[in-house]
């Protein structure tokens, strides 16, 4: 089934003339390295506790708290605050415009893509002011988990655990869909594959299968502790990123476990930054 494209023209007019500037391009492409570099990290702390060298499982802030306590922290994060903003007006952009797809006919496979775009932009720019507040404070001011804190919100309003239950089984169906992605491996085709060597090919292809998959393993643990909060009714059981890892390390051969996803999330940093150098996005 398709559909035309439920965006009016005066909506996306100005979305695509701003979107058309140099210096949106170049803000996106920072904004991937600063998505790597946040996801690198994660994965190196987990590495690092997985095998016995220190380091701790933790979330997407916790990342950013490492970043600034760095020689030129606040400078560096920065930066990287900078990155996550480009890369959720990014997102946006590709929310509103389709960038990567021609013609004006929809079906539900875009319209569910679009929607995470949307998402994705939420996710990043709130990362980004958290990222802020870091700079600002020192520390993001709280260690509390905003997967929980959502979940509790949610359970608490009406029809909420079947709220909880919808979104749960979103995350996991994101979990599994990224899990095909990697099978698949069609996303190099968004690259400038003519740009690019023989041998960065087949690294962007085995990087980015190792490191989307260790993100589907993630989503769908974070959604598996969804439902069984929606389950119990109890909002403390529901995890984000850290409290997955954290999962993970508690089970049999959890270190194992642990150590081949927290690799998985550093192939996945490295795979962003060659989407940064090679990804197609001046296409509107």
């Amino acid at each position: 089934m398709t559909l035309r494209d439920p965006l009016p023209e005066k909506i996306k007019q100005p979305v695509r003339q701003a979107a058309s500037y140099l210096w949106v391009e170049r803000l996106a492409r920072l904004g991937y390295v600063a998505k790597g570099l946040v996801y690198f990290i994660v994965g190196l702390l987990a590495a690092q506790a997985a095998f016995g060298y220190g380091g701790k499982t933790t979330d997407t802030s916790g990342a950013l708290e490492a970043i600034v306590t760095q020689p030129f922290g606040k400078f560096l994060l920065g930066i990287v605050t900078l990155g996550l903003i480009g890369y959720a007006f990014w997102r946006f952009v590709q929310t509103i415009l389709d960038p990567e797809h021609s013609g004006q006919q929809m079906n539900s496979k875009r319209i569910a893509q679009r929607l995470g775009y949307a998402f994705s932009a939420i996710a990043y720019f709130s990362l980004a002011v958290t990222s802020i507040k870091i700079i600002i404070m020192g520390s993001s001011s709280s260690d509390s988990d905003s997967v929980e804190d959502w979940t509790i919100y949610f359970l608490h309003q009406p029809f909420g655990r079947w709220l909880v239950v919808l979104l749960g089984l979103t995350v996991i169906g994101v979990g599994i869909s990224y899990l095909y992605k990697a099978y698949k491996g069609k996303f190099c085709r968004y690259f400038k594959l003519n740009q690019m060597s023989q041998t960065e090919q087949i690294w962007a292809m085995r990087l980015g299968r190792f490191g989307i998959s260790a993100r589907g393993v993630v989503f769908g643990i974070i959604g598996t502790f969804m439902m069984v909060a929606a389950i119990q009714l109890d909002g403390t059981q529901a995890r984000g990123l850290g409290g997955a890892l954290t999962a993970l390390a508690q089970q049999p051969f959890g270190p194992w476990i642990l150590g081949v996803v927290a690799l998985g999330l550093i192939a996945y940093g490295m795979y962003c930054v060659i989407e940064a150098r090679y990804r197609h996005i001046s296409n509107l």
